[in-house]
């Protein structure tokens, strides 16, 4: 049977397939969707981890108990689970193992670019990337037999384009696959030195013999076309060349990207006038040739930063390409903005109108630090902002706070926690309770009560965690309240000693929100003072000198009229939500 999937949710249609039975993942643009969609096969169990590393450790320890086993992440999530990745490389599997890891050139919801095939080759375990949805689901397969076969587990690398792109795959039935058994065996599975030192020569064999594999496998492959240009590629990059140069130029194409193979390689370079490899982000593949002796081309031609396209290579070999495509007009610039209705938004204007320095995090309220808002001073990753205000007070800083959502709290943001109830600085901690995972579009996590087939499950208390923390000042407020909110963290910056606030308000965008009718304004009582636009609403405009309310998007949140000295926003004449 053939469909149209997603990379994504051929990655998930792939595990389905292998015969996996657990999948255990955090959601992370752009590979959030692999787990959802395999959360709608009911022979595999699924669920969002607090974090990366644990729903590695969770894959793994399933792999142990003889059933295939999953997790999925972003690029920079592999950074919070490299930890386990690193040595579980030692141990190796029972059943199969496979992690899926998807990069994200050009930065679209991501705070770095990242190339995860360093990982790859750091931690000395395999990794294959496809360039379509077909592959996606074909590579999934036979990376689980790998996985048994080299008792290793085995990355699937994507990128935003293969992951969020579709194309047609042809689906099977799922395996009908044994219970491998455990055997109790330390040797094999406690890394400690004495056990761990015998493990390394094993995994250096297997990298050998994987290296083998990757001269012979069909994974790798040379397409002849043209012998003036011959040039080397993989993933997303390999559709490109292809839309670029047809068959006018031949194609190593590497799905096989680690370890790479060197006698395939060289003989390629024989067939071919001049070699190229064409790849992003880091020169990964060209280096690898380097070492080999080739005469290579590759980023000194392609940059290191950002995403490449049809355009970019027709461009940079200095030819015309029939099929790419170009924008003559000007796009008007559109950033990302804070939902109408946001909870966030009260919270981020009480910060900015009491100039603290905000150390910020992942997730929604990241956009906090963008205009007309510009209240928040640092984001570096998961969790820092907790830590990152501890080391900031000790050393001297004032007027502080930090943000982080419920999500993330739970995610990285306990560790330092537990750092401030431990050392009691005299920080203050803003915990953004939205009741959701915002940012990657409404995942579950452990403080919403819900897994993630929606069934109501056990819920971690936020206030009774702050208080275990060692944390004895928590107050509660409703960030939209802006009077309250104000005083209140006002009132805990000024007080020695450490405090959690707990901005709580649910997402607008949830269901169970049910959004006030749209707010009108009265064009006599309105004096154009703009004071509305502080807060950044996209359901406030000026029109003719006068605020104006689209009724489309505002779900009457209130927060403009605690801004209004004039009240002119009359909620009395206002309309119901989605009235024009």
């Amino acid at each position: 049977m053939k469909e149209l999937l997603l990379g994504n949710a051929a990655v998930a249609r792939g595990a389905w397939e292998a015969g996996v039975c657990l999948a255990s993942s955090y959601p992370g643009t752009p590979s959030t969707e692999i787990t959802a969609a395999i959360a709608k096969y009911d022979e595999i169990y699924t669920e969002w981890a607090p974090n990366e590393k644990v729903g590695m450790e969770v894959a793994w320890g399933a792999c142990l108990a003889g059933k295939r086993s999953f997790t999925g992440m972003k690029h920079v999530g592999l950074n919070v689970a490299a930890d386990t990745l690193f040595t579980i490389s030692y141990t190796g599997v029972n059943a199969g193992m496979v992690i899926a890891v998807a990069d994200e050139p050009g930065m679209h919801s991501s705070q770095n670019e990242q190339d995860s095939r360093h990982y790859a080759r750091a931690a000395k375990v395999p990794m294959l990337e496809p360039a379509d949805s077909a592959e996606c689901l074909e590579f999934t397969k036979l990376a689980y037999e790998l996985s048994e076969k080299y008792d290793t587990p085995i990355i699937v690398r994507l990128c935003t384009r293969i992951s969020h792109s579709q194309s047609v795959v042809k689906t099977e039935e799922r395996e009908k696959r044994p219970v491998k058994e455990y055997v109790k065996n330390p040797q094999k599975y406690v890394m400690m030195p004495t056990f761990a030192r015998p493990r390394h020569p094993i995994v250096e064999k297997r990298m050998s013999d994987l290296r083998a594999l990757s001269e012979k496998t069909e994974l790798n492959r040379i397409e002849l076309g043209g012998t003036d240009l011959g040039i080397i590629t993989s993933g997303t990059c390999y559709q490109y060349v292809k839309e670029v140069f047809g068959e006018k130029a031949s194609v190593l194409k590497l799905g096989f990207v680690h370890p790479l193979p060197e006698d395939l390689i060289i003989d390629f370079s024989k067939k071919v006038k001049r070699l190229v490899v064409v790849e992003e982000l880091d020169p990964f593949i060209e280096d690898h040739c380097k070492k080999l002796g080739l005469d290579v081309t590759g980023k000194d031609m392609f940059s290191l930063i950002g995403e490449l396209s049809p355009n970019i290579i027709a461009e940079k070999f200095g030819v015309l390409s029939s099929k790419g495509k170009t924008i003559e007009e000007d796009i008007p610039n559109r950033p990302p903005v804070m939902c109408a209705g946001c909870s966030h938004r009260g919270l981020f204007y009480v910060l900015s109108k009491l100039k603290a320095m905000v150390h910020g995090d992942i997730g929604c309220y990241t956009l906090g630090a963008t205009p007309p808002l510009n209240s928040m001073d640092t984001c570096v990753c998961m969790g820092a902002s907790i830590s990152g205000l501890h080391g900031f007070v000790r050393a001297g800083g004032k007027n502080a706070v930090c943000v982080i959502g419920d999500s993330t709290f739970a995610h990285m943001g306990i560790n330092g926690l537990i750092d401030i109830g431990y050392n009691q600085s005299d920080s203050t901690v803003i915990i953004a309770d939205n009741s959701i995972t915002g940012m990657t579009g409404h995942q579950e996590n452990p403080t919403t009560g819900f897994n993630i087939r929606g069934e109501k499950v056990g819920k971690m208390d936020i206030e009774m965690m702050c208080k275990a923390c060692g944390i004895e000042r928590i107050r509660t407020i409703d960030p939209n309240d802006l009077a309250e909110s104000e005083r209140v963290i006002k009132q805990e910056m000024n007080t020695p000693g450490a405090s959690v606030i707990i901005a709580k308000r649910p997402c607008m965008l949830l269901k169970s929100s049910k959004p006030a009718p749209a707010l009108n304004v009265d064009e006599g009582k309105c004096t154009g003072c703009t004071m509305c636009m502080k807060i950044g609403c996209p359901a406030i405009s000026m029109r003719d000198k006068k605020a104006s309310v689209n009724h489309t998007l505002c779900v009457g949140c209130n927060v403009c009229t605690q801004l209004c000295k004039f009240d002119a926003f009359d909620v009395k004449r206002g309309l119901k939500y989605g009235d024009s």
